[in-house]
């Protein structure tokens, strides 16, 4: 059995540039994940579930895993050197490693430090989600903040913990979407799903329904698709939805299906933020195969202009893109698509 470790070594020919820096880098990445996981599975038995009753930036009331989390990558990243700065969703700005050693280093980390925190108190699966990119700034200097406000198409590489029945961590640089398992006896990572494929078309759809009212025509009209009866294309579709996007594009992107958050009356730009969740999530879900876009555009290829952007995702099976962009452009047209329903 091939080890995260031992995977992740084996591929440094990908990067004749590297020099081992984003391979230490990854390291980091998966020492923080257990430890996050090791206290995650304590909840319920220590005090680690529950609010800390502050907002962040966000406007979301902060869970203390989320805090926990936060605290825990952003430490281990600092660690390794070999990070010049972190953005994170519970932070209001990005935060510098300014000291000489962070100041030479060449790249930044973007991070959900724990998506679905909320679903802890109930024992429902959560995640960790990564996008890291080579900063554009000088080296030597600190980092800036168009580090951070990269499109998509640039990130080195990008990945997910999901923390459910088993743990397992999912990353890509661009070649391909591997998926490592852990062993929780030895608090090993094993290469467990090499060169993931998401299927061309799914049965299953993802989406909060309680929202239905506040959709968009061209999203209505794509639900009540997913429900007609057709024996041709399978229908009707399943509805399964967590609440944690890494559980969600996880299950699709094994089994085949489509995830949706798009805009809403309440919401007209969409709630998902680009940097942490979308341009990570739309990388691994095209290196298997998939698409991710706004419902018009490749989610890759949006211009982030702020650093808690918020966008509308449709991830998943291509076929199943193909249709819902079919419906959207046919009922909610790209002009008239931000305005609130």
């Amino acid at each position: 059995m091939i080890t995260l470790s031992e995977y992740i070594i084996k591929k440094q020919h990908e990067f004749p540039e590297a020099t081992g820096e984003l391979t230490s880098l990854l390291g980091s990445i998966q020492l923080a994940a257990k430890v996050v996981n090791r206290e995650i599975n304590k909840a319920g038995l220590v005090d680690i579930i529950g609010t800390t009753g502050v907002e962040n930036v966000q406007g979301e009331v902060q869970q203390k895993m989320d805090l926990y989390a936060n605290d825990v990558f952003k430490s281990a990243l600092k660690a390794r050197g070999e990070v010049c700065g972190v953005a994170s969703e519970e932070e209001d700005e990005f935060v510098t490693f300014d000291d000489q050693e962070g100041m030479n280093n060449k790249y930044v980390v973007l991070m959900d430090p724990l998506d679905g925190s909320s679903n802890i108190d109930v024992n429902v699966s959560v995640g960790t989600i990564f996008s890291i990119y080579r900063r554009v700034s000088k080296i030597g200097e600190k980092v800036i903040l168009d580090d951070f406000l990269q499109t998509g198409d640039k990130q080195v590489a990008a990945g997910y913990v999901i923390y459910g029945s088993s743990t397992m961590l999912v990353y890509t640089t661009g070649f391909g979407t591997h998926g490592f398992t852990c062993d929780p006896s030895l608090g090993v990572f094993y290469l467990s799903h090499e060169n993931m494929q998401i299927p061309d078309d799914g049965a299953m759809y993802s989406i909060n329904e309680g929202n239905y009212l506040k959709f968009p025509l061209g999203v209505k009209k794509y639900l009540k698709y997913c429900q007609e009866i057709d024996s041709a294309t399978k229908r009707p579709y399943t509805s399964r939805y967590i609440g944690s996007l890494v559980s969600d594009v996880h299950r699709n992107l094994l089994k085949g299906g489509i995830y949706i958050y798009p805009s809403t009356a309440s919401s007209p730009q969409g709630k998902l933020r680009i940097l942490y969740e979308c341009n990570p999530m739309a990388f691994l879900v095209e290196q298997a195969g998939g698409r991710a876009t706004d419902g018009f555009r490749r989610i890759m290829e949006i211009d982030p202009t702020e650093l808690h952007q918020r966008v509308p995702f449709f991830c998943g099976s291509p076929n199943m893109m193909d249709k819902v962009e079919e419906m959207m452009a046919e009922f909610s047209p790209e002009a008239n698509y931000f305005q609130p329903v």
